[in-house]
């Protein structure tokens, strides 16, 4: 550890920019309706000063106030769909966006007709002092790229035109100073090679491979609700750092109103999780009915060990590998 922060810092990387933190929070764990002690459904992600909420669900606002995180800095909007427990909090969240006196655009991502349905609930929110950027998805998967990571939405199987999403942060090889030292380049260039940068001399061209490793990994957060299981969601969940998927019903003769209404069991939920070789499930967006899901944890875990019935607040830092205690 000691040597990769001599490295960091003979190329100019401060030790606060080495550490990468993705926060995630499971705002909302309810489906359908809200209950007094579960909110519905929404997830914030906080990464590298960019905040991203999927899904605005009632109560949205009080479970952030809860977990004592701002909605000022709300950069980018997710929608999985437009049922209302996904969405039925935005007008409210928008206009708290406002009044902190946010500014800079709001970017929305959703399927499509996302700006139509946004702008019949904004008639309660007209006048915001910031823009909104909208991006529809139109494929069966599409990526969208941001500053440092990407979000990937990929559609799902519910009654209506879904997505699931990864947040992904890619990682770049080592630096290799042995090899930045055999080059002798001035140590000044060393940075910009390693942000990506190839650099012109009158002497010669030097790329970022030369003093670069093989890519690393990268973290991966897997979001899925309202949706049968699918051969998609297994794909793209594959070794995901956290899988974060809807058990609407915990009891074990619900499966057959899961299919009716195209939702998916806490079993169903878990043997996905199986296939795709996730590090760890929570399960979220549980039906009014299911009071206790912790009733079913052990059942559960009987297919994959590594699952968390989630309540709401639910938080957890991710880091790099080597950046784990």
């Amino acid at each position: 550890m000691k040597n990769q922060r001599m490295m960091r810092l003979l190329c100019g990387e401060s030790e606060k920019e080495a550490i990468i933190i993705l926060d995630i929070c499971l705002l909302g764990t309810g489906g359908m309706m809200p209950l007094p002690y579960r909110w519905l459904t929404s997830l914030m992600a906080r990464y590298n000063g960019t905040s991203i909420l999927i899904d605005c669900g009632e109560g949205t606002q009080i479970a952030m106030k809860e977990k004592g995180w701002s909605p000022k800095p709300i950069d980018i909007m997710c929608f999985t769909h437009y049922h209302a427990d996904h969405i039925s909090g935005l007008p409210g969240m928008l206009l708290t966006m406002g009044n902190a006196e946010k500014t800079t655009p709001l970017v929305m991502i959703g399927p499509k007709g996302l700006s139509r349905v946004v702008n019949a609930l904004r008639v309660v929110a007209p006048e915001l002092p910031f823009e909104i950027r909208y991006m529809e998805i139109t494929e069966t998967e599409q990526s969208f790229a941001f500053e440092g990571f990407r979000l990937e939405a990929f559609r799902v199987n519910h009654n209506v035109v879904c997505y699931g999403y990864n947040i992904v942060i890619d990682r770049k090889g080592k630096f290799q100073l042995e090899k930045a030292m055999a080059l002798g380049l001035d140590r000044k260039y060393w940075s910009r090679l390693q942000k990506g940068e190839t650099i012109t001399l009158a002497e010669g061209t030097y790329t970022p491979d030369m003093v670069m490793g093989a890519p690393r990994k990268g973290l991966k957060v897997t979001y899925c609700t309202d949706s049968r299981p699918t051969e998609g969601i297994i794909k793209n969940a594959r070794n995901a750092d956290l899988f974060i998927c809807e058990g609407m019903y915990g009891e074990p003769d619900k499966k057959e109103k899961a299919k009716e209404y195209k939702h998916m069991t806490f079993y169903e939920a878990a043997a996905m999780a199986k296939e795709a070789d996730v590090a760890k499930m929570w399960l979220t967006h549980y039906s009014p009915s299911l009071t206790r899901p912790e009733e079913y944890k052990k059942d559960v875990q009987a297919i994959f060990p590594q699952t968390y019935i989630a309540k709401d607040g639910w938080s957890e830092e991710l880091l790099f590998e080597d950046e784990q205690e």
